[in-house]
């Protein structure tokens, strides 16, 4: 019997251009479409950290340049929500057709309530954009954005992360994906949105929510049976980029807990997903796996990846 799994793709799975992108989702495709092609349900979350990025300079510099209109950080958001989506929709549906499986295949541009006092707006940590050199990060600095290290790989800009509370399509998502359609959703996490109490409607903040936050919450929503993060390496591991890296097949709550407390997960790549993984598994049924593109299917049969369960011996 298939399983209702949410996919959250990484970085990894898309590409840092649009050319780059068209190639990249061409092969991500593939391996979605192999899922799908055995009986699961499949609804698909992703990234855009540096596609928001990107699209929010541009708007900068072309408002500085040639004085068009200043784009708030939350339309950029959609912007990237609805090109990332168009790209997978193209390839997921050449896929579906090419294997004769008729499967609708659709995009929600979707908003994501957050807190406008949540403690993260007052430290900015979330990287977007392209990675700049020492130097170049000190030019950004002096123009007025925060900038700060990325796990060892350079320096990016960084915007406020908040908690995710709520996903205001999720009842759409939920009737779309009941209904046999691959529903692209929470691209980027969300277009974050505070509500006014006054007017009792949402209006968009400067923030990116962290993805995979919004990819478990949508987990739980839907009742998923699987929270599956495709990241960049095949398995969590202890001590990585040590000498002697130890790679983990299971991972209880308790166990994940005790890592996180250590330290063993850096801060800007494995511990959001360790923490969003726990987030779904300690509120639903449901495991979460963390993996990379290329395992995916044979994640879902215990042979690769990071499963994550609430004790031990739980395998299903």
């Amino acid at each position: 019997m298939g399983k209702r799994i949410v996919v959250a793709l990484g970085g990894n799975a898309l590409g840092k251009t649009p050319s780059e992108q068209l190639e990249l989702v061409k092969l991500t495709a593939k391996h979605i479409i192999d899922l799908v092609e055995e009986g699961n349900d499949v609804i698909i979350t992703h990234g855009n950290g540096p596609q928001v990025g990107m699209i929010n300079l541009a708007m900068e510099t072309s408002h500085k340049v040639d004085n068009s209109p200043s784009m708030p950080f939350a339309e950029c958001g959609a912007m990237s929500q609805g090109y990332i989506g168009y790209h997978l929709q193209q390839s997921l549906r050449a896929e579906l057709q090419k294997r004769n499986l008729k499967r609708g295949c659709i995009t929600i541009i979707t908003e994501v309530e957050v807190d406008k006092n949540d403690p993260a707006f007052q430290n900015p940590t979330k990287p977007i954009g392209t990675f700049y050199t020492k130097e170049e990060a000190d030019k950004l600095i002096e123009e007025g954005y925060t900038v700060k290290e990325d796990a060892g790989r350079g320096y990016r800009r960084v915007i406020a992360s908040p908690v995710p509370l709520q996903i205001l399509e999720s009842s759409i998502i939920n009737n779309l994906y009941q209904n046999g359609n691959i529903v692209i959703a929470c691209g980027g996490g969300g277009i974050p949105v505070v509500k006014d109490d006054k007017t009792n409607s949402y209006r968009g903040i400067d923030a990116v929510i962290d993805k995979d936050k919004t990819s478990a919450k949508l987990a739980t929503i839907i009742q998923a049976d699987i929270l599956l993060i495709l990241t960049a390496v095949d398995q969590v591991a202890l001590g990585f980029n040590t000498e002697n890296p130890k790679f983990i097949n299971k991972m209880t709550i308790d166990e994940a807990e005790y890592y996180i407390k250590k330290g063993e997960f850096a801060k800007g790549s494995m511990l959001p997903k360790v923490e969003a993984c726990l987030d779904f598994v300690k509120n639903s049924k449901g495991k979460a796996i963390i993996t990379s593109l290329d395992n995916a299917k044979e994640a879902l049969i215990g042979s690769a990846g990071t499963v994550i369960v609430k004790e031990g011996g739980q395998d299903d």
